[in-house]
């Protein structure tokens, strides 16, 4: 029997709707494929050991019974959701890594609504998982027929917009609201609270909020989420949908894995990957696919570890902040991820980071760290369409980013570029940038006052993959002595070398390369001053092997300088520069303009042999070949 079409709900209040869902109870249990036994009362149902016992219609009942062994089930084709008192629950996955949910056994008593709906279905990595979403929103608005609407409860909902709604979820593998097909939809001053553990926030099952394909535009304004569980993601973007949030707070908390999990990969993640030197099982907000925006305004987004602001597997993609706050609530994680051909910009706002402030991943990412300026603002509220009205563009403070992280600065996972101007602050405990055998990227401009602060003395350290490369993988450091290659050039920029350009500033702290095979480390200073160690490095963790159990020692290294094997170090000190050596530095490269000085500490001198002849420093001069800038 085909389950009945939902009721028409465009336009009418929650109120309204649930005295709808009312005409459906007792009626609709005499149209369910019962099984042979007695019938149950009305507005009451009991499934014994056993049996299993098929809906066809949206039920209510006053009462429900599922025995250990006993099924509550839907014709193939249709999900089965039930509400509580409003409230989603009762639904578990059928095994740890099923993609389909039942209702658990017990008993359940109130305002019971039993919703079977068609299934909304996504694939990803190959496999199909059946969605459950509370209002799903395709091109003509609301489709009843694809959702529980007995789970909003409040405010009122229309084809157009949601306000003032409430969604609570504590089942599993439910999401809130779905914008798809194209759909546009905007929610308002409402509120997503959901507890239990989803199933793959790649496609955002479980997930608060999920807008995706071509054409969907999904706006949030004033919208508070709250979620507690494994990969109970707050908001999913995907494959090219339009999102903006505006005045919201996100903020997801990591759930208890089941305890037959196995870590894995594709969609079967369910924590974040060791190797990036993290833990956690949830983060708030997620952006996939190709030709997606997700645009977040005076917003703040917070995960307890894992991720907060991230960007995924994706391609020809955008992802902006501006003015919000983005931060891990626990010890560990990033607050943001760059993956895949993405634009990410943090304009004006805070990172309060555990781990990284921000991860580059793979495929030439590109990462913007500036001021919420009116002119920028303005301009990509017109590129990306924002909908910022003239009086909310005006009344946007202007600010600058202030990037604070408890561990790293910025790690780069894969090549990548890194933008960092305006009055932007970043603050780290460790290493301010983390390069891992790929090629970064990097300029920074302090003309306006931004600033870079590295608690362990090292700006930007250059290094081997400590990767393993598979989950059940191990690190081994290497204990031989790299050999030389004579082919590559340790004395011209290659296009997988790492560059770093910093103008109008002032650091202190050390730059390293301990790469042992073929990349090169370019420094750039133009009107800077820099006080330090640049040099060619080995590079030593504190423990000779890094399996899952020591995650926490990925990236921390003590360098020793050494000669330059086959990672040339190219530094070059434009528009009176001015480096201040700190300690024994092994060059490959060393370009002097007229105006710019190399000097040593007061009380000290520095020497310079190149190719083991002593050389004089001389402003205006380029020296090539095996530099020795030592103390005296």
């Amino acid at each position: 029997m085909k389950p009945a079409e939902g009721n028409d709900i465009h336009g009418v209040t929650m109120r309204a709707r649930a005295r709808a869902l009312g005409i459906v109870g007792a009626a609709a249990l005499a149209l369910a494929a019962a099984p042979a036994r007695a019938a149950s009362s009305a507005g009451t149902l009991s499934v014994c050991a056993g049996e299993t016992y098929v809906l066809s219609v949206t039920t209510r009942l006053t009462a429900l019974s599922i025995a250990e062994g006993g099924t509550l089930a839907v014709p193939d084709g249709y999900s089965l959701t039930m509400t509580v008192g409003g409230v989603e629950t009762g639904s578990v996955l059928t095994a740890t890594l099923a993609t389909s949910t039942t209702i658990a056994p017990g008993a359940y008593q109130g305002d019971i609504v039993l919703t079977v709906a068609e299934q909304n279905t996504a694939t990803f990595a190959n496999v199909t998982f059946p969605l459950r979403q509370a209002l799903y929103v395709g091109a003509d608005g609301v489709v009843a027929a694809r959702s529980a609407l007995s789970a909003v409860t409040g405010g009122r909902v229309t084809d157009a917009d949601a306000r003032a709604v409430r969604i609570v979820s504590t089942g599993e593998a439910f999401d809130g609201l779905y914008v798809a097909d194209g759909g546009t939809y905007t929610l308002r001053q409402s509120r997503i609270a959901f507890t239990g553990n989803g199933r793959c926030d790649f496609i955002g099952d479980g997930t608060a909020v999920v807008g995706t394909g071509p054409g969907t535009t999904l706006v949030l304004d004033g919208v508070t989420i709250a979620n507690k569980g494994v990969v109970r993601g707050g908001i999913v973007a995907a494959d090219g949908c339009a999102l903006v949030v505006k005045n919201s707070r996100i903020r997801c908390l990591n759930g208890v894995l089941p305890s037959d999990y196995v870590p894995a990969g594709g969609a079967n993640m369910l924590v974040v990957p060791w190797r990036l030197g993290i833990s956690g099982n949830v983060r708030a907000t997620n952006l996939l696919g190709t030709n997606t925006t997700a645009t977040y305004i005076s917003s703040t987004v917070e995960s307890e570890t894992w991720g907060a602001f991230s960007v995924d597997s994706t391609s020809n993609s955008q992802a902006t902040a501006v003015n919000c706050r983005i931060a891990n609530l626990g010890e560990e994680g990033y607050g943001t991820f760059a993956d895949g051909n993405v634009v990410e910009r943090i304009l004006g706002c805070e990172i309060d980071a555990g781990t990284y402030a921000t991860i580059i991943g793979a495929s030439n990412g590109t990462v913007y760290y500036g001021d919420s300026t009116q002119e920028a603002v303005a301009s990509l509220n017109s590129e990306l369409g924002m909908g910022l009205s003239d009086a909310e563009l005006a009344a946007l403070p202007v600010r600058g980013t202030s990037a604070t992280s408890r561990g790293f600065g910025v790690l780069w996972h894969g090549a990548g570029t890194l933008h960092i101007d305006g009055s932007t602050v970043l603050d780290t405990r460790y290493t301010t940038f983390l390069d891992k055998a790929v090629r970064a990227t990097i300029t920074v401009d302090g003309s306006q006052g931004a600033r870079i602060t590295s608690g362990n003395g090292v700006v930007l350290q250059v290094m081997e993959t400590d990767n393993p490369g598979s989950i059940n993988g191990v690190y081994t450091e290497p204990t031989d002595d790299p050999v030389r290659d004579d082919s590559f050039d340790v004395t011209r920029l290659h296009d997988a070398d790492t560059t770093a350009s910093f103008t109008s500033i002032s650091l202190q702290g050390d730059f390293y390369n301990a790469r042992r095979s073929g990349q090169n480390m370019t420094l750039t200073f133009n009107g800077s001053t820099v006080e330090g160690v640049l040099s060619a490095s080995v590079s030593r963790h504190a423990v000779d092997s890094i399996s899952s159990a020591e995650y926490t020692e990925l990236g921390h290294v003590t360098n020793t300088v050494r000669p330059v094997v086959n990672n040339g170090v190219l530094v070059t000190l434009t528009g009176g520069s001015a480096w201040t050596v700190t300690g024994t530095s092994y060059l490959s490269v060393l370009a002097l303009d007229a105006d710019s000085t190399v000097t040593a500490p007061a009380g000290s001198t520095v020497t310079m042999t190149v190719d083991d002849e002593p050389t004089a420093l001389t402003p205006g001069q380029t020296y090539t070949g095996a530099i020795t800038l030592a103390m005296q």
